[in-house]
């Protein structure tokens, strides 16, 4: 049996956190017990929005809902069984959303075995895939808190034109869709118009807190998943909350604290293989939207398995997650995890959330905005109107167009190593995929190549749905990152129905947009543009692979 599991556990609801005392007691002074004398679980349970301090206090007011939301969620079950009742016949699921609007539900529609289609992509590629999968038994959920949402909308507006262009009268279309969002937002407006069904969501819950309210658990529910499991197993939980001891979202949150402000400032995300699956993509916007601002934040790495490279390293607090482990069990699967979490699925989200919410107390920062998240936005709408600005390549190689700054080497494998070496002390490398996560998959193997060449932390994030995520820590978080973009030839765009541009087009913006970003705050940036995607990706592995050659 592991060191790890021999040591104290903290546990509630059948969940349990191993190895977070270990990780306090590593600093001068107990990072918990500092939270227990200042009295914050208990501020916490009662939803008190002093703990983050004045700039805080307004923004925390109207987001402390998913401290309970769970009870209020009970309240949705009745209308869900109708609405699954209702829609019976239409038995493919697609869930247009982003961040957290899709994050959740696709973590428990994998982990429950249940089918569900995400769609969180401006690629036209994906997009038109999606748009020929069984279009007569879909049922579109379009989930978007603020109801304007540019790829919500522009998958609504892609889903109805097809549904028209089907042979479907608009009412029959209508019926196709499901709304969720807030009240009031310009969505349930549009809803009403299109004849949708609307499941209003709980508005004092930001999106990316919002597993467990309609956001999560309609899509879920529709999915064929029994969504009051969960809503169970997070208000066993939430008995915990208040309490000083037995614990373990205190333990867990009051861990990451600590492990970030000794010098352990990222965390890296290992499946244990006990069956909660894609939980590291939920927490890691949870953890990098919430705590990456004002120029601290930890940053999450989701690794592919126990022993990828980057799930450990000086700097990095590894963290394994999982749904149970049998006796003897090493959590992580073999890697050295410093901290396991295991339990229900429904208890993970609620103890990541608050856990999330310690951290933040810990680092002096408000976990519930996200003040750099709109930038890239600003700068995407300002290219869609003024149009692409012409670029040349620095050089190109095969299916491979190089734009890097001047004087860097004038071949690939060269120019990754520049990139690779000009990774700050304490940074890290974040991959930036502008392509079809589904066709394309092969590129995200580009993470643990590039972790295994440069010894540093790398993340990988697929175009546009990091931006709803790690985007926030690229922009506000510590200005150590190196970034490589990398985007693909479109060989067949798909046209936003009722939008001057295309799905292609916004993809384009949004990749021009999030560059100008980063550009400006003068971080190492170098974009790679497959101009044959197939076979770029080849090519590109290849080259990162010889860097270790």
């Amino acid at each position: 049996m592991s060191d790890l599991l021999d040591g104290p556990a903290e546990t509630a609801a059948g969940l349990a956190v191993y190895g977070a005392a270990a990780v306090d007691a590593a600093g001068a002074t107990s990072t918990r017990d500092a939270l227990v004398r200042s009295g914050v679980p208990g501020m916490l349970a009662e939803k008190d929005p002093t703990i983050w301090g004045p700039e805080a206090e307004q923004e925390a007011k109207i987001r402390l809902g998913w401290v309970d939301t769970h009870r209020r969620s009970r309240e949705l079950l009745p209308q869900l069984a109708e609405l699954t009742t209702e829609l019976g016949d239409l038995d493919h699921v697609v869930l247009a959303g982003m961040g957290g609007s899709s994050l959740a539900p696709e973590v428990i529609a994998r982990t429950l075995g249940r089918p569900l289609t995400v769609l969180d992509t401006t690629d036209p590629g994906q997009v038109r895939a999606a748009l020929a999968d069984r279009l007569e038994r879909t049922v579109v959920v379009v989930a978007s808190k603020s109801g304007s949402t540019v790829e919500t909308d522009s998958h609504r507006r892609a889903y109805w034109q097809a549904f028209l262009d089907a042979g479907m009268t608009e009412a029959e279309a209508g019926r196709h869709f499901v709304i969720v969002t807030d009240p009031g937002s310009p969505l349930e407006a549009t809803a009403t118009e299109m004849g949708a069904h609307v499941v209003l969501a709980d508005p004092e819950v930001g999106g990316r807190f919002a597993a467990l309210t309609a956001f999560g658990l309609v899509p879920s529910a529709l999915a064929g998943v029994e969504v009051a499991e969960l809503v169970d197993e997070a208000e066993a939980l939430a008995e915990s909350f208040g309490r000083d001891t037995d614990n373990p979202g205190l333990a867990l949150g009051a861990a990451l604290g600590a492990a970030a402000t000794l010098g352990r400032d990222k965390v890296a995300l290992v499946d244990d293989g006990t069956g909660i699956e894609g939980l590291g993509d939920w927490a890691e916007q949870l953890i990098a939207e919430s705590t990456g601002k004002s120029g601290v934040g930890i940053l999450p790495v989701v690794v592919e398995s126990p022993d990828s490279p980057g799930a450990t390293g000086d700097d990095v607090l590894t963290v394994s997650y999982g749904g149970s482990l049998p006796a003897g069990a090493v959590p992580g699967g073999g890697t050295q995890a410093q901290v396991a979490v295991n339990g229900p699925l429904g208890a993970h989200f609620l103890t990541w959330e608050y856990a999330t919410a310690m951290a933040g107390a810990v680092l002096g920062i408000d976990p519930f905005n996200q003040p750099n998240v709109t930038e890239s936005k600003e700068n995407t709408n300002r290219i869609l109107a003024a149009g692409p600005v012409t670029e040349s390549p620095s050089f190109t190689e095969g299916s491979i167009e190089v734009y890097a700054p001047a004087g860097v080497p004038g071949e690939l494998v060269g120019v990754l190593r520049w990139l690779l070496d000009g990774i700050a002390d304490g940074g890290y490398l974040a991959v930036m995929a502008y392509l079809d996560r589904f066709a394309d998959a092969d590129a995200a193997g580009l993470r643990a190549l590039l972790a295994g060449a440069s010894g540093r932390p790398v993340t990988f994030g697929w175009g546009p749905r990091f931006l709803h995520s790690t985007g926030q820590y690229h922009k506000g978080g510590p200005q150590v990152g190196s970034f490589l973009q990398v985007t693909g030839a479109v060989t067949e765009d798909l046209p936003v129905p009722g939008k001057p541009y295309t799905f292609g087009g916004l993809q384009a913006a949004q990749a021009a947009g999030d560059r100008e970003a980063l550009a400006g705050r003068e971080r190492p940036l170098l974009r790679l543009h497959l101009t044959d995607r197939a076979a770029g990706v080849a090519q590109l592995l290849d080259a990162a692979r010889r860097l270790r050659a």
